[in-house]
C-alpha cells in the first residue's frame, strides 16, 4: 500500500495557508477523511455529544488492527482511518469531532488535532514524547482542556497503584528492547505519573447503580489489576434508551461495535477489569 510522508512544509488549504506536521498516510486515509466531511457537514453545529456520536458511529464495521502506530522506524504521526485499536479509534473520533467542529475543517486541522491528543503538550520528539499510559493521557488532555476525569465525581475514588508495566516489560516493546536512553526517558515518566497520588476510577461494582449518571459518549477506560498498568481497554459509553454500553474497537469481535453487553457486566465479566476511569470530552 502506497504511503504519503510529508516533512513539514505549507500548503493552501480549505480557508486558507496553514501549516501540515510531519505525518504518515495513505490516499485511502485521505480520501476517508473526505467521505467524513461530507458524512458530517450537516452535524457539525450539533452539540458536541451529538458530533462524538455521529462520528464514532462512521466508523462502525472498520477492522480492529493492534499497534498500527507501530509501523515506522522513527517517531512519526501515523494517520490511519482504515482500521483500529482501541486507542486509535478513541483518538481519532476526538480530534474528527474537533476538526468537524472548527472554523477551517481541513486535513491540517485534524493533524494537528491528532498530534495534541497523541503526544505531550503536542511535540513529537521520539517515542517516550507519545503518552503511552491510558491515565496520563487522561492527565494531559485534562490539563490542556480537551476533557475532564469526571471518575471521582459519579462516586469513584483514587486508585494509587505504582505503574511500570513498560519498563518492566521492555522486551515487548521494539522501541525500548535495545534502546537503553529510550527506555530511561519512559521509566521518568512512570515516576512523574506516579508522583500524582494516582489516578481516579469508579470501581466495578459501583458501575451499574451510577449507570444513569454516566455521559453518553464519555471516553471510558477500564482499569485493571494487571501489575504495573493502569488500563487495558478503552471506547465511548454509548446510551440506548436506559441501556448503557460502549462503542469501542474490539479485539474479540475484530472490527469497530457498538457491544452487546451493557457497560457495568462487560467489566464484570472481565476478571482483570477493577472498573472505569470515566471522562467527558470538553
Amino acid at each position: 500500500m502506497k504511503l504519503i510522508s510529508f516533512m513539514i512544509c505549507m500548503f493552501l488549504a480549505a480557508g486558507g495557508m496553514s501549516a501540515q506536521p510531519k505525518a504518515q498516510f495513505t490516499p485511502e486515509d485521505l480520501q476517508i477523511f473526505h467521505q467524513y466531511l461530507s458524512y458530517i457537514k450537516p452535524f457539525k453545529n450539533l452539540s458536541k455529544t451529538e458530533v462524538l456520536e455521529k462520528t464514532a458511529t462512521f466508523f462502525l464495521g472498520k477492522p480492529y488492527v493492534a499497534q498500527t502506530l507501530e509501523t515506522v522506524e522513527e517517531e512519526t504521526l501515523v494517520v490511519n482511518l482504515r482500521v483500529f485499536d482501541c486507542t486509535t479509534f478513541v483518538e481519532t473520533v476526538i480530534a474528527l469531532s474537533r476538526t468537524a467542529s472548527s472554523a477551517i475543517p481541513a486535513f491540517n486541522t485534524y493533524l494537528n488535532e491528532l498530534q495534541h491528543i497523541r503526544y505531550r503538550n503536542g511535540e513529537i520528539n521520539g517515542y517516550a514524547s507519545r503518552v503511552h499510559y491510558t491515565s496520563d493521557w487522561v492527565y494531559e488532555n485534562e490539563r490542556n482542556g480537551k476533557l475532564k476525569n469526571i471518575s471521582v465525581a459519579l462516586g469513584g475514588r483514587m486508585e494509587e497503584k505504582a505503574i511500570g508495566f513498560m519498563s518492566a516489560h521492555r522486551e515487548s516493546y521494539r522501541q525500548l528492547k535495545d534502546d537503553d536512553a529510550t527506555l530511561q526517558a519512559i521509566v521518568v515518566r512512570e515516576k512523574e505519573i506516579n508522583g500524582r497520588g494516582g489516578f481516579a476510577f469508579l470501581p466495578k461494582a459501583n458501575i451499574a447503580i451510577t449507570a444513569p449518571l454516566i455521559p453518553h459518549m464519555a471516553m471510558i477506560g477500564f482499569t485493571t489489576d494487571i501489575r504495573g498498568l493502569d488500563v487495558s481497554h478503552t471506547g465511548f459509553a454509548f446510551r440506548e434508551g436506559d441501556r448503557l454500553t460502549f462503542i469501542h474497537a474490539s479485539s474479540a469481535r475484530k472490527k469497530v461495535v457498538i457491544d452487546e453487553k451493557r457497560l457495568s457486566d462487560y467489566c464484570l465479566g472481565q476478571r482483570s477489569c477493577t472498573g472505569i476511569l470515566v471522562s467527558q470530552i470538553m
